[in-house]
């Protein structure tokens, strides 16, 4: 039974119904926003280690409102593995990184240094599963939401006044990187 209830359709669909029986507490709390309480603290309940805290305000906004949509228009789930990350937390990643793969121009290709990082500055979310992924790489850019890198299909950032150009990994932009593409 318990192996049962840890397939991701399973808890899906155990997700969708608790939002359904939440609606009423949700609608006499807040009638104009039940939809939106009921699906937020339904796949809180789903995702009990995700963080929401430490998003930069539009950021949060933009990710909540997205996967709210999701889930009540496409029966889709999108969980955050990962958002805001303080310096220390994401130079920790970067040096765990360049240990495991012996170098730092090998580790950039996954996990950027603090203060290139959009965790840092709390504009960046990594999102599972891959189908709420694939969801979001496509309706994203209706909330300001972009996948950033081709090797990372989880990573997406917010960017409020541009859309940003898809790159190949973290580290592509490094003029090393740029003068590799273009010889």
């Amino acid at each position: 039974m318990i192996e049962l209830l840890r397939r991701p359709r399973v808890l899906a669909a155990v997700t969708r119904t608790l939002a359904v029986l939440l609606l009423p507490v949700a609608f006499l709390r807040s009638p104009s926003r039940c939809r939106y309480l009921a699906c937020q603290w339904a796949l809180g309940l789903r995702y009990p280690t995700e963080d929401l805290a430490g998003l930069a305000e539009p950021a949060r906004a933009a990710f909540t409102a997205a996967r709210t949509e999701a889930f009540w228009r496409h029966g889709q789930l999108i969980g955050l593995t990962s958002g805001h990350r303080d310096a220390a937390d994401q130079y920790r990643l970067f040096s765990d990184e360049v240990h495991r793969t012996g170098s730092v121009t090998a580790a950039r290709h996954r996990v950027l240094p603090p203060h290139e990082s959009a965790h840092v500055r709390g504009t960046a979310l990594d999102v599972r599963p891959t189908e709420g992924a694939a969801w979001l790489e496509e309706h994203g850019p209706s909330y300001r939401l972009y996948r950033r890198y081709d090797n990372e299909w989880w990573h997406f950032e917010y960017h409020a006044d541009t859309v940003p150009m898809r790159l190949p990994d973290p580290d592509a932009l490094r003029p090393r990187a740029l003068s590799r593409l273009a010889g």
